[in-house]
């Protein structure tokens, strides 16, 4: 049977989309796996399923027959915004491989901050010779916001390690190993004890700013904070009032409100702050495309459609 092509819908450049093409179309060959602009008219009225990673949504709306979109990130709260109130199922990358990129990030990042890191870097620049105290790694609380698939497995990772692990999420989780919180109250009571704070959450309009002022306020002084989610989750003018007071003695900044941050923005040549240019949970394309070509299949031979978002939770 042939079917319509699928189209990438991306707005990165022509290198860039050709690379993920080439991806795609080695993992489902059967299928002919096309750019937007390579689509003829009659193609784009018959196209039901598009694969997508931050799409330009005049194209998204420019395939009358599409049913589904396939994103090949995992986060899609821009998407999810963009495509407004339309009936579309978005169905977003749910990939083990990119949680063990992530859980890899965090404990190399949470070592790094465990470890004083940064200060013995400020001690070297000032030529200083000094060395600071050691605390073992179960002495040390890390609180994890979000413990969906990514904060699950470096929850486990950070376990390994012998770090004391703390969850916080939506609804209570039950993981072995880690004291699990929920709720406003439980947010709270796990901020009062962390030591070192790793936000994983997706971005919703109930997470937005979570981490404000206040919030921040419920660290114990001296924490540290690693951001690997989204910016907006922060409120960035009470991270900086925070380090600055030295509530907080130092953030690992993944992402930002902004990307990248202004040449002129704070966060470039604060001591206080590490500055990294989206590159925790790197997504493979091998495995990636490999989902997606699964999921295609699923919908070709049977009708079947991954499950999707969840439009109300956001993600």
């Amino acid at each position: 049977m042939s079917y319509p092509p699928i189209p990438f819908l991306s707005q990165s450049g022509p290198a860039e989309q050709a690379v993920w093409i080439q991806a795609l179309s080695q993992a489902m060959p059967q299928e002919r796996i096309v750019s937007f602009s390579a689509l003829s008219e009659q193609e784009r009225n018959a196209c039901t399923v598009a694969i997508v990673a931050n799409p330009d949504p005049a194209q998204v709306h420019a395939l009358p027959s599409l049913q589904w979109v396939h994103s090949v990130w995992a986060g899609v709260e821009r998407l999810v915004a963009s495509l407004g109130d339309s009936p579309l199922h978005i169905v977003r990358l749910v990939d083990p491989q990119l949680a063990a990129n992530m859980a890899e990030a965090v404990l190399a990042w949470t070592l790094y901050l465990h470890r004083y890191m940064p200060e013995y870097a400020r001690q070297q620049q000032q030529r200083i010779w000094a060395e600071l105290p050691y605390v073992m790694p179960q002495h040390r609380t890390i609180g994890i916001l979000g413990m969906g698939e990514l904060g699950t497995e470096a929850a486990r990772r950070l376990r390994a390690a012998d770090f004391r692990v703390c969850g916080w999420s939506r609804r209570p989780r039950s993981i072995e190993g880690v004291e699990s919180f929920a709720g406003d109250d439980g947010l709270r009571e796990m901020l009062a004890q962390t030591d070192i704070l790793v936000c994983l959450l997706p971005l919703t309009p109930q997470t937005r700013h979570l981490l404000d002022a206040e919030r921040l306020g419920w660290l114990p002084r001296g924490a540290r904070l690693i951001n690997f989610a989204r910016g907006g989750i922060i409120d960035d003018t009470a991270l900086h009032a925070a380090l600055d007071a030295g509530h907080l003695t130092h953030a690992v900044l993944d992402v930002f409100e902004v990307e990248p941050p202004p040449v002129d923005g704070w966060h470039w040549a604060h001591p206080g702050v590490t500055v990294l240019p989206h590159c925790s949970g790197p997504t493979s394309r091998e495995t990636a495309s490999a989902i997606v070509a699964r999921h295609v299949q699923a919908f070709r031979e049977r009708g079947e459609l991954p499950a999707g978002v969840d439009r109300a939770a956001g993600y």
